[in-house]
């Protein structure tokens, strides 16, 4: 096995140690590799005033791959006012490193595979026929595109004179909102770009033929939002047919989709959504197997640059606890996704298997599989800590 090279990037609050913890299995599995540590989060904005140091792009440009670990993020005026006090009236805007990476390195491709471990208590249950309680299996591999959207950051409160004059040059907004002072009006824009909506649905297809999924469901709202997701649902008519024609193509809107996920989500195989539905899907059907400690992630470009990280928070409330209490197998799991994207699936087979049977034994539990809430105490009754899974992991290596 070639000797890697991995940027590490800790982030805030409990990014850091989940990220410890999930290299130690790493190496406890054979992962033969070096890491080198990058700067990214709220420390690095308060102090410089940049949360992405030219320095850590600079790093993943050479090295490629990088495992993430979590960020705090704040709304403009409270991010402003936490600088430091030679930085503070600077000018300076904070904006989310994590998605100035995605926009960097246009890793435009984000998958959240959500699978259910038999025996974990989190595990999403129905009422089923004559009162019986059924537990189904959720196999679903969410592909969100990662740039483009409401994400985007295209965005003007009291637009200026250029931008007003082109809004004011749509009928429907001189209707509805040509009688609101320009200085009360927010906009948000949702931009779909022809050739990063085929990448995305193109790589939805492939993994469902790679992996066996029988459909491939676009998640969008296209009798409504009509030329971002319409375009959308046409471009995956075309792809399916000329392309895929053995893979089921069903479309369903987001918000019926919500509805149908805790109905049967036993039904879907991978699912594709523009920026803001796929975050808010791929939550969705997290929810079903445990939540966000279960829930990895990883993001990639066609220039060989991926980033692998859990979709939780910093959670910065419990960074500070004198024992870390955060379940890490979604970091874990989202390692597992590097391994495999590297070709060293037999390890990450290895650590899933290690996982599968914390799970199934159920001796060992982070506080959130023992459904507590999540207090200092926890430990004291019962719960397992970070490292006690990790270790716990490790042992059935």
């Amino acid at each position: 096995m070639t000797r890697r090279t991995i940027v590490s990037m800790p982030g805030d609050g409990i990014g850091r140690v989940v990220l410890e913890k999930t290299i130690r299995v790493l190496q406890a599995a054979g992962f033969d590799a070096e890491y080198i540590e990058a700067d990214i989060g709220w420390e690095f904005w308060r102090k410089e005033g940049n949360p992405l140091p030219q320095r850590t792009i600079d790093l993943l440009e050479k090295y490629k791959i990088a495992l993430f670990g979590a960020i705090t993020s704040k709304p403009k005026e409270a991010a402003a006012k936490e600088l430091s006090p030679e930085l503070s009236n600077s000018g300076l805007v904070y904006s989310s490193p994590i998605v100035g990476l995605r926009q960097h390195f246009n890793l435009d491709i984000c998958i959240r595979p959500c699978r259910s471990y038999q025996g974990n208590p989190l595990n999403f249950i129905r009422r089923g026929k004559n009162n019986t309680v059924e537990e189904p299996l959720v196999d679903v591999a969410i592909f969100r595109q990662n740039t483009e959207g409401l994400y985007g950051g295209v965005e003007w409160s009291n637009p200026d004179d250029t931008v007003y004059a082109a809004l004011t040059s749509h009928p429907k907004f001189v209707k509805n909102f040509g009688a609101v002072p320009r200085e009360e009006i927010s906009v948000s824009t949702r931009i779909f770009t022809k050739q990063a909506t085929l990448r995305i649905l193109k790589a939805a297809f492939e993994y469902a033929k790679k992996n066996g999924y029988k459909s491939v469901t676009l998640c969008e709202k296209p009798n409504v939002i009509r030329e971002t997701s319409g375009m959308m649902f046409k471009l995956a008519q075309e792809i399916q047919k000329a392309e895929y024609p053995n893979i089921a193509l069903w479309n369903t809107n987001i918000d019926a989709q919500m509805m149908w996920l805790t109905k049967n989500p036993e039904n879907y195989g991978v699912i594709v959504a523009g920026n803001m539905f796929g975050d808010i899907v791929s939550d969705g059907f997290a929810g079903l197997i445990g939540g966000l400690g279960f829930a990895c992630s990883a993001q990639m470009s066609d220039e060989g640059i991926a980033v692998f990280e859990p979709t939780h928070g910093s959670a910065p409330k419990y960074a500070d606890y004198e024992v870390s209490i955060v379940n890490p197998i979604a970091m874990i799991e989202s390692a597992c996704m590097m391994l495999d994207y590297l070709g060293e699936k037999e390890i990450a087979v290895k650590i899933r298997k290690a996982i599968a049977t914390v799970i199934r034994e159920g001796k060992t539990q982070t506080y959130d599989m023992m459904k507590m809430t999540g207090t200092p105490d926890v430990i004291q009754k019962g719960a397992a800590s970070t490292q006690q899974m990790a270790d716990a992991i490790i042992d059935h290596l």
